[in-house]
């Protein structure tokens, strides 16, 4: 008897011991039973816009939209000497403080308290206090993160919006330009980044347009638990100029005229999974907030304490807690960037996470040539899937330094802001389409989508390309109840200098379309292949040649024939 006492105080004081390791926890909780909250009463726990953007893509409110239960957090608050410091309701779990390992103790017996996981270890007296200053990079997650070549400034291109200067061929590798020309440069859409701090950015002159139109929708900082992020790090602040700097002639953000929201999750000064829970809740405050963005430039993979290492075989998309959360935040309705990660000319070598994530774009680098940068983290998922899903510039990526000039940075952190921005002024373009729609959009724009790799995805995205293919596609969605009882439609008619064809062939085949003046005279004749019962969009471009006049289009089939009268004017 005695024996076997000894050995419970052995393992209580073992317990007790491993628990002092740590002052940081997150507390999962089982269930959301007993809860006031409805799904089928949305309005009394998710904010209007977070409501509206459901709503809009057709997404079923469920379970994880309900907060945690209130009297399971008032439990945790009570026992002593621990301070609650935030949730997750989407992972039904608490972040909280403490050193008491009786505490944590304690939190386990709960019936309702699932598991207690470490995510912050001890800090040990000769650990240094964090330096402030802009010029902390030596000891940090971005040291990695080299200054590169800036790219020459472009001199201003004849029909170009904007005069991008050193950031042109950043914005040009995936055309666009040809989203800013077509007047689609953000309004209205409002992206959230998630990184490691915001440097100066209120005073900064990258950030001038942004600060004087109050772009600027929410700050919070979840490390320190307070609204600025002016002070912290720099590398969110760099992020951020990619996206919405406006320094006409030296460097123009691929989305300048969005709104924002910028969140600090990342503590330079050390890495632990608490980051990741920090992480969690700002994605949640930018849902609730209404975001139709997510870009971030964190990635996870190694810590402080090597207890809490992932592998390889980590990177699946459903065992970070980071990861779960982006593929939620995507099935939330956002479309979420994650950087690739830096770590390709490395040991680990592959991807971090949340870039493992499912329904999110992994982004990774290459230089203003397309060439892949040797850093960025190769693919795939360790469960096969396609990563990075494309790649943008993140070697040589004009950028705002901290004394507000601009400098060239290399890091898939860069890359990513880069093609966030893009992706953004797309959707803004067919707000009618899911984010899972422009996501298959950019997918199958990029330049090696029928070949994905490991090192680019499906490739670089051209954003004319998804234009031109979301315009076909709601062409179609537009013109699919005329079909029902005419197979064949034109549009505009009259027209002036080019017009549309939409078809529902009734046979698979080769389909000839002429072209005829009202004497009978043939312009041209174009050969299609197409199938039955699918709807295809044809353009008729340069038309300004043709006299003001009646004009007779032919459709044949070989079985089906049709013809309809257009107008040029």
């Amino acid at each position: 008897m005695r024996k076997e006492f000894l050995f419970l105080v052995i393992i209580i004081f073992f317990s007790l011991d491993s628990f002092a390791q740590f002052t940081k926890y997150v507390v999962s909780f089982t269930d959301k039973a007993g809860t006031p909250f409805s799904i089928s009463d949305p309005s009394k726990f998710l904010s209007e816009k977070a409501i509206e953007r459901r709503a809009k893509q057709h997404i079923a409110i469920d379970e994880t939209d309900l907060p945690i239960v209130s009297a399971y957090i008032d439990s945790i608050r009570s026992v002593e000497n621990v301070t609650v410091l935030d949730g997750s309701k989407w992972l039904n779990q608490i972040c909280i403080a403490t050193a008491d390992s009786l505490a944590i103790l304690k939190i386990n017996s709960f019936s309702f308290v699932a598991k207690t996981s470490p995510v912050k270890r001890l800090v040990r007296s000769n650990v240094a206090e964090r330096n402030q200053s802009p010029e902390w990079a030596q000891k940090n997650k971005f040291s990695k993160e080299t200054k590169g070549i800036l790219s020459p400034a472009s001199p201003p291109v004849s029909g170009n919006y904007y005069s991008y200067g050193n950031s042109y061929a950043q914005v040009h590798i995936h055309n666009g330009e040809y989203l800013h020309n077509n007047g689609f440069r953000g309004k209205g859409m409002l992206i959230a980044i998630i990184d490691a701090g915001f440097y100066h950015y209120r005073s900064l002159p990258a950030f001038d347009s942004v600060n004087l139109n109050n772009k600027i929708i929410d700050t919070y900082d979840f490390v320190d638990n307070e609204a600025s992020v002016d002070e912290d790090n720099y590398h969110g602040m760099m992020c951020f100029s990619i996206i919405a700097g406006n320094i006409p002639g030296e460097l123009v953000g691929s989305c300048p005229d969005a709104n924002f929201l910028l969140y600090r999750s990342e503590d330079v000064a050390s890495e632990s999974p608490v980051e990741e829970q920090y992480w969690i809740a700002a994605a949640e405050r930018a849902d609730s907030a209404g975001a139709d963005i997510i870009s971030t430039s964190l990635g996870y993979n190694t810590f402080d304490n090597p207890v809490f290492d992932y592998t390889y075989k980590d990177m699946n998309g459903h065992t970070s807690m980071i990861a779960k959360a982006a593929t939620l935040a995507a099935k939330k309705g956002m479309i979420v960037l994650a950087a690739a990660g830096n770590e390709g000319d490395d040991s680990w070598h592959y991807i971090t996470t949340p870039g493992d994530a499912d329904s999110i774009i992994t982004v990774g680098a290459v230089d203003t040539l397309g060439i892949p940068a040797p850093f960025s983290s190769y693919g795939p998922s360790s469960d096969g899937r396609v990563k990075p899903t494309a790649a943008s510039v993140g070697s040589g990526t004009a950028i705002s330094s901290t004394s507000g000039t601009i400098q060239a940075g290399s890091g898939t952190s860069f890359a990513t802001p880069n093609l966030a921005g893009l992706v953004t002024c797309l959707w803004q373009a067919f707000p009618d389409f899911t984010n899972m729609q422009i996501i298959d959009a950019v997918k199958k724009s990029s330049s090696i989508y029928n070949a994905p790799d490991n090192r680019i995805g499906y490739g670089l995205p051209d954003f004319k390309k998804a234009f031109d293919d979301l315009t076909n596609q709601e062409i179609i969605r537009n013109i699919a109840p005329v079909l029902q009882n005419n197979f064949i439609k034109i549009f505009p008619n009259p027209f002036k200098n080019n017009f549309t064809i939409a078809v529902n062939p009734p046979l698979t085949s080769v389909a000839t379309f002429s072209l005829y003046d009202a004497a009978g005279k043939l312009y041209f004749a174009k050969k299609v292949s197409v199938q039955s019962g699918v709807i295809q969009v044809i353009h008729f471009n340069q038309m300004q040649l043709l006299q003001k006049g009646i004009y007779i289009l032919k459709y044949n089939d070989g079985k089906n024939k049709k013809s309809l009268k257009l107008m040029a004017q």
